[in-house]
């Protein structure tokens, strides 16, 4: 077993008297996309599972998703969390993120099915967007969104580009009011996928937030570069039982999304920017098709 904190070595022997584990037999300490500390344990039998510590706010609002959500099967089964929210047991899923993954129509198509159709009505404070950061209207989440991407992007997307997309901004919004406000994942892209033979097993780290169905749904297709179209979009959101819009709305959802996608991109994949432009300018004739 590796050198593991002594307070780490008691919390795993209270989790084994609370019979919320076996003897466990491998302690390693993982690297994540999260900011807390991520150790995966074995038993004896070869179950796995996932203690994860993180400040208590985030910790919460993490156990209350996957509370809520207990049902769905892309999640993780959460199976402890201690009085104060400073760690939770989780189930382990096995695969790999973003590689191995299949078409991209697939593993939309089941993320729509297995979790998307399963989110709940947000009857929480009056809030949108992230709950560490909670802002008034869609509009404003909306909003800090496109000047933060706005200034990753800068002239790598000519100024009628940006215009564009901040002309986009009240329309979303718009949109949104005329649906409810929905508990979501909140980073719902590739790299918080679980693929194994070439299909979708599992959603990994979820970033509560409250807002449109929507947003999960185009975040999910825009986190990777390929299969950007209207068969893979279309085909998806047919599938869709919450959050409707019309087929305009949707390419104009995508449009916001995809602007901010290659915010992210140039910020943490830079790699992946040339795919991206590629996307970026196949959607604007996409664009103009549908608005014609």
């Amino acid at each position: 077993m590796p050198l593991i904190s002594n307070e780490v070595q008691d919390i795993i022997e209270e989790l084994r008297c609370l019979n919320k584990v076996e003897v466990i037999t491998s302690v390693q300490p993982l690297k994540g996309t999260t900011d807390g500390l991520v150790f995966l344990l074995e038993d004896a039998h070869q179950a796995r599972y996932i203690l994860k510590f993180d400040d208590p706010e985030s910790m919460e609002l993490v156990s209350s998703f996957l509370t809520t959500y207990e049902d769905t099967s892309l999640l993780p089964r959460l199976l402890y969390t201690d009085d104060g929210n400073h760690y939770m047991l989780y189930t382990f899923q096995d695969g790999t993120t973003h590689v191995n993954r299949g078409s991209k129509k697939a593993w939309l198509s089941l993320l729509v099915k297995e979790l998307l159709n399963k989110y709940e009505p947000y009857t929480g404070d009056e809030q949108w967007g992230r709950f560490q950061w909670p802002r008034e209207s869609w509009l404003e989440f909306n909003e800090i969104s496109y000047e933060q991407c706005k200034a990753n992007i800068a002239d790598v997307l000519p100024e009628e580009d940006h215009r564009f997309v901040k002309g986009l901004i009240p329309k979303l919004y718009s949109n949104a009011q005329l649906d409810e406000r929905y508990l979501l994942h909140g980073d719902t892209g590739i790299h918080n996928f679980v693929f194994r033979d070439n299909s979708l097993v599992g959603v990994i780290d979820p970033s509560p937030m409250a807002g449109p169905v929507l947003y999960d749904f185009c975040y999910a297709f825009c986190s990777s570069p390929d299969d950007i179209n209207e068969d893979t979009l279309f085909a998806a959101y047919d599938l869709l039982e919450r959050g409707g819009a019309e087929r305009v709305q949707l390419i104009e959802e995508v449009a916001f999304q995809l602007y901010c996608r290659i915010g992210i991109c140039l910020r943490h994949h830079p790699e992946d920017l040339p795919n991206y432009l590629t996307a970026w300018g196949d959607w604007k004739r996409v664009l103009v098709k549908y608005a014609g």
